[in-house]
């Protein structure tokens, strides 16, 4: 319980350390740190379609966060939640406009093919992490930008609407996510994003496959002395991971776009990467850390409107949280780690 309240107070301490110096930042443009603050509050929250459209951004944030919190709970690094929700988001896509199927039936199918997809793709650094122990985070980085071109080639050259922006044409009504409010693109990948956290975290806690994945990723040697097969599990929680980061670019096509375009989603999977690091991979603390992210994103579009300071600036506060998190595990594991060298010699 002390070594949770620590890791929690660490990350509020490394957010309010971002924060102070994003409002030093704005002082240097010549900006209000409390004016440009209360602005971003206000674009998030100030009324009920504000806090419909911070939702909306939480959504894609949320279940990306989930993707690499299952990844982070076993070890491995997946940074390429990007290219696995664009390919998620494109498979989505084509079965909503390819296969008339019957409503609810053509939803579930394309969710679907959008889970088969994210695994897919990141099955290969999967197994090469598994069979010959590369660095899974160069190979699903890399792959982001291969996933990007290819579905921008797939929607330029072979699927693009006729007339149209580089975009695939409509999904078919049914395969349609529903709607939660009436003026707002808010839609049931919220409901999706929280039984999935949830559900990740019961099954960490309560199961013995998910006690398996914890073990591998605290303590590989121990697991791996317990019968547990390391590179096995590895490689299914890398599946896991990218299977859940399709998902999140299914839920966003079929509730958000109704259709795929260049760009679609720019950021989300990062913006999930980042979350789930300040939750500590918990995906419980995973839907607050999400939320922030999506008031700061929601927010960001109404200080150009009515400040002098640029939205930009979410980019660079957020590039702060990182420095700031990553600094504070530094600091905690280089105590964690003379501390056990102290009860060593002792």
């Amino acid at each position: 319980m002390n070594d949770r309240l620590r890791a929690v107070s660490g990350q509020i301490i490394a957010v309010a350390v971002a924060l102070l110096m994003g409002a030093i930042i704005i002082l240097m443009v010549g900006e209000s740190p409390v004016r440009v603050f209360m602005t971003l509050l206000r674009g998030a929250f100030g009324d009920q379609a504000k806090i419909a459209g911070t939702l909306l951004q939480t959504t894609p944030i949320l279940i990306c966060g989930v993707a690499a919190c299952v990844g982070l709970r076993g070890g491995m690094f997946n940074v390429g939640i990007e290219g696995q929700l664009f390919l998620g988001g494109f498979a989505a896509a084509w079965v909503g406009f390819a296969f008339p199927l019957p409503a609810g039936i053509h939803m579930l199918a394309a969710l679907a093919l959008a889970i088969v997809a994210g695994a897919a793709w990141v099955a290969i650094p999967a197994y090469f992490r598994a069979r010959y122990n590369t660095n899974e985070v160069v190979s699903t980085i890399l792959s982001n930008y291969v996933a990007v071109l290819l579905t921008s080639y797939f929607t330029i050259f072979l699927f693009k609407r006729p007339g149209g922006w580089s975009e695939t044409p409509p999904i078919l009504p049914t395969a349609y996510l529903p709607g939660i409010f009436d003026f707002s693109r808010l839609n049931g990948g919220l409901v999706i994003g929280l039984v999935l956290a949830i559900g990740a975290a019961l099954v960490f806690r309560y199961t013995s496959w998910g006690y398996g994945v914890t073990m591998v990723g605290s303590a590989p040697k121990f697991a791996e002395y317990g019968g547990v097969n390391v590179k096995r599990q590895g490689f299914l929680v890398l599946l896991l991971s990218g299977a859940v980061g399709g998902l999140a670019g299914g839920v966003e096509t079929l509730g958000v776009h109704h259709r795929f375009m260049e760009g679609f989603a720019p950021g989300f999977g990062f913006d999930g990467l980042i979350a789930a690091l300040l939750a500590n991979g918990s995906p419980v603390a995973t839907i607050f850390t999400a939320l922030f992210f999506g008031a700061l994103r929601n927010g960001s579009l109404l200080l150009e409107v009515d400040t002098g300071a640029s939205r930009e600036i979410i980019t660079v506060i957020q590039a702060l949280i990182i420095l700031s998190v990553s600094a504070q595990v530094l600091v905690r594991r280089r105590g964690d780690s003379q501390a056990g060298e102290r009860r060593w010699k002792f």
